[in-house]
């Protein structure tokens, strides 16, 4: 397993537009199989996550982020979970595993899946998990990580986050030290890694 951390876009950017298929694409009465960012537009907020199946750091938040994700989403916050491991490689993030996977835990935000990594790459994604926190016009405000905790160092709470969430409704900006998320690595197709990975 290699561990890295967020490359910590820069803030003030605008989110990167995307289209992708969703592995639980009932989840929401959008309809069709497939999710776009623009499909959130009446969102006062939106929170994109990289994340997988299989990464030990996913699993170590996955409870507390689904709860947060909950609560969030009654406030008009939108999540979005993508994946963008290579399935051929890491056959625990396929398709299908993560349809099972958002089906097991009940994921209450769309799964979606970024099998050219094209995404990614354009929100200079580096880990897994790696959060993105954008306002009502769609600027990223926060970026990094979910909480202090790790896998082996303490229970999840989701502080960061949850602080970022707070503020910017509140004050349109989030005043507190960003840091970078921690996890595995983006599993990258061959030859295809990005210049900052």
């Amino acid at each position: 397993m290699s561990v890295t951390e967020s490359t910590m876009m820069k803030l003030g950017q605008a989110a990167p537009s995307f289209t992708l298929p969703a592995a639980n694409p009932d989840v929401d009465d959008r309809g069709g199989d497939e999710r776009s960012l623009s499909d959130y537009d009446d969102a006062e907020g939106v929170v994109v996550v990289f994340m997988c199946n299989h990464c030990p750091y996913v699993k170590h938040v996955e409870d507390e982020l689904l709860a947060v994700a909950r609560e969030y989403q009654e406030q008009d916050v939108q999540f979005i979970g993508i994946c963008a491991n290579d399935p051929e490689e890491y056959p625990d993030d396929s398709f299908e595993a993560m349809a099972e996977r958002a089906d097991e835990k009940e994921y209450p935000f769309p799964y979606l899946q970024d099998e050219s990594q094209e995404v990614a790459k354009a929100y200079e994604a580096a880990c897994t998990p790696d959060f993105y926190v954008f306002d009502a016009e769609r600027t990223l405000v926060y970026r990094g990580r979910f909480d202090d905790t790790r896998p082996d160092h303490g229970e999840p709470h989701g502080e960061d986050l949850r602080q970022a969430l707070d503020e910017v409704p509140a004050s349109g900006t989030v005043t507190m030290e960003q840091k970078p998320s921690m996890g595995c690595n983006i599993k990258w197709t061959a030859g295809a890694e990005p210049t900052y990975a």
